[in-house]
């Protein structure tokens, strides 16, 4: 039975169901069109639009890369850059890309230099091709477009005889003045491998590298913010469905060796070996997550625009404004569950391969040079509350028939100095159940959480931010001797509330108050039997933000890649749509072996050569 079963996944493994050996994405679905090379499917995220209001005064714009993603990988983009001449004082991209034949979806990081200024992902096209286009605002960055730099824009691709897909992209910014600006940063240092005068890129991976670099702050100081860029791959892509590390054995006969070390993570920032603030992670879904249906042509949450989480280091400036260098580290941890009841901890080691990290410093500085006593902040970091439970039921003759699991934690953290106070309140829960030798999965997660920055010297910058993401994700695998099927049921979402700050925020993504809900459900389904593939996809997203003094809302359905109702704008032509269109009639076999769960991400198997 397991040889069929690994000889019939072994068939689709190249196919458009990107497995998430080959996953690193963000981007948006395609409405697709029948009629000539000219119609495209436009994939899209939905958000609330950026506009460009400028005045006379300055507006520029200036093409930053056209280039041709083919076999990149290993070889970003490179090119210099040079400010435009006028006094401009926001900037905002638009990115386009087009692309057809077959491929998987593929990370994208772009930087300035050593600092990683956005990442974003691709998304996979169809035989009569995709285009998607993002705008996003820049103007966080200014204090680096000011200057020269080196632009390197990062996305691994490989193309073969059976992956065609080249990823065709423009990138443009607009330069302009406007009025009444949020604030910006004075400075931005990197925490990151330092790669960018090499023309590589330079984000780090954990937990194999150590993800710690030093730098000096100026004396004149007097707010500082750290941000933290993370997503999770291969193993750890669907870190929210892994499940406790005592039970990876459990379905060995049937689903091979499951992805372990439990569904929580927790990204962590150090100051000179001091805690400085954790992140629990948002569930980013690439578009060939969990089931292909799902994200045509309406992409997952923060696809194009993997959100960064803020940490509020503004307590220790008395501390590191002695005109010295401070080391700064970025560690993630999972959940060592101690044999399974009871309390648990967590540990680096408990950690697979891989996350793609970096953060960067947001300096604004003030009118006088610090000449304080460099005193440390006072610091409450108790470890986090973590319990797990799981439940093994056997059958008469000693066959596991199913696996309860579930994980609990909280976590606060309190630090004060005269400059100021950082606080965070976390709360989180994950109850995974699977059954049918490892086939059927259902995890039901929620994370809440808040944080508080009051800034002394500056009270226009006290920020309270409250966060709350739950997700529910089922699926059920068939595997026959003929076939498989997979079907997939989601259910997540993503609400943010913000009293505000000056500048723009890169986790509200906007200055001032704010509050952003957005829900994401529906059905997918795959099947590929007998050399028929057929693909389905039924994606509901509702979506609110109210920011910058008005509100946006949008409410979109897509039945398989046609937009079949939308309260922002029209509803695409019907067509019909199935997985054929992306992977042709006949499926590839590659050769190699792998387990069950690696087909959809979820198991251990052999690396496939040329894919990242």
């Amino acid at each position: 039975m397991r040889g069929a079963i690994l000889a019939t996944l072994l068939v689709l493994l190249y196919s458009a169901v990107s497995s998430a050996l080959a996953r690193s994405p963000i981007y948006r679905d395609v409405r697709r069109q029948t009629t000539s090379n000219t119609s495209l499917l436009v994939d899209f995220q939905v958000e609330k639009p950026v506009s460009v209001d400028a005045t006379g005064k300055c507006k520029v714009e200036k093409i930053l890369m056209e280039h041709v993603f083919a076999y990149s990988y290993g070889t970003p983009f490179v090119s210099n850059y040079t400010p435009p001449a006028c006094d401009f004082n926001s900037v905002v991209f638009n990115f386009t890309v087009t692309s057809s034949g077959r491929q998987y979806d593929r990370l994208a990081i772009m930087y300035l230099g050593d600092i990683e200024v956005w990442r974003s992902s691709t998304a996979e096209p169809t035989t009569t091709g995709i285009i998607w286009t993002y705008t996003k605002d820049m103007s966080q960055y200014l204090s680096l477009w000011k200057q020269p730099q080196t632009i390197i824009f990062d996305l691994d691709n490989i193309v073969t005889d059976v992956y065609t897909g080249t990823f065709n992209t423009t990138l443009t910014a607009t330069f302009f003045y406007q009025e009444d600006a949020p604030t910006k940063a004075d400075l931005i240092f990197p925490i990151s491998s330092g790669r960018g005068s090499e023309g590589e890129s330079s984000v780090f991976s954990l937990p194999s590298e150590n993800a710690t670099v030093q730098q000096t702050l100026p004396l004149d100081s007097v707010r500082a913010m750290v941000s933290i860029s993370a997503n999770g791959q291969i193993d750890e892509e669907f870190w929210y469905t892994n499940v406790l590390e005592s039970d990876i054995h459990t379905f060995e006969s049937v689903a091979g060796t499951l992805l372990g070390y439990g569904p929580f993570r927790e990204l962590q920032l150090f100051i000179d070996g001091m805690l400085a603030g954790v992140v629990w992670p948002f569930p980013i879904i690439f578009t060939g997550g969990i089931a292909p249906g799902f994200w045509r042509p309406i992409v997952g949450i923060d696809a194009f625009d993997l959100r960064e989480s803020e940490i509020d280091i503004t307590p220790f400036l008395p501390y590191l404004l002695d005109g010295n260098a401070h080391t700064y580290t970025i560690k993630v941890v999972g959940v060592d569950d101690n044999g399974g009841n009871g309390p648990a901890t967590i540990s680096e080691s408990s950690v697979g391969s891989y996350w793609l990290v970096t953060g960067k410093i947001f300096i604004f500085k003030g009118d006088t040079q610090y000449n304080g006593t460099n005193s440390l902040p006072n610091i409450t970091a108790p470890t986090p509350d973590i319990y797990t439970n799981h439940d093994i039921v056997e059958a008469s003759n000693g066959t596991n028939i199913s696996l309860a699991y579930s994980v609990h934690a909280n976590r606060s953290l309190y630090i004060s100095s005269d400059y100021g106070t950082w606080s965070q309140a976390l709360s989180y829960s994950n109850t995974g159940y699977v059954t049918e030798g490892g086939l059927t999965q259902t995890n039901t997660q929620s994370t809440d959480g808040s944080s508080c920055s009051v800034n002394t010297l500056d009270v226009s910058y006290n920020n309270t931010v409250a966060f709350s993401y739950p997700i529910t994700v089922n699926t059920t695998y068939g595997v026959y001797d003929s076939g498989i099927t997979i079907a997939a049921g989601l259910d997540r979402g993503l609400e943010i509330t913000a009293s505000g700050r000056p500048d723009i925020s890169v986790y509200t993504l906007v200055s001032g108050p704010s509050y952003m809900d957005t829900t994401q459900y529906g059905t997918g389904y795959y099947s590929s039997v007998t050399n028929h593939t057929y693909s389905f996809g039924d994606t509901t997203q509702n979506f609110k933000e109210t920011s910058y003094g008005s509100v946006y809302e949008r409410n979109v359905r897509a039945v398989n890649a046609t937009v079949v109702s939308d309260s922002a704008g029209e509803s695409g032509p019907s067509s019909a749509w199935s997985l054929s269109d992306v992977i042709g009639a006949n499926a590839v076999r590659p050769s190699g072996s792998g387990e069950v769960r690696e087909f959809i991400g979820r198991g251990p198997g052999e690396m496939v050569a040329g894919v990242a």
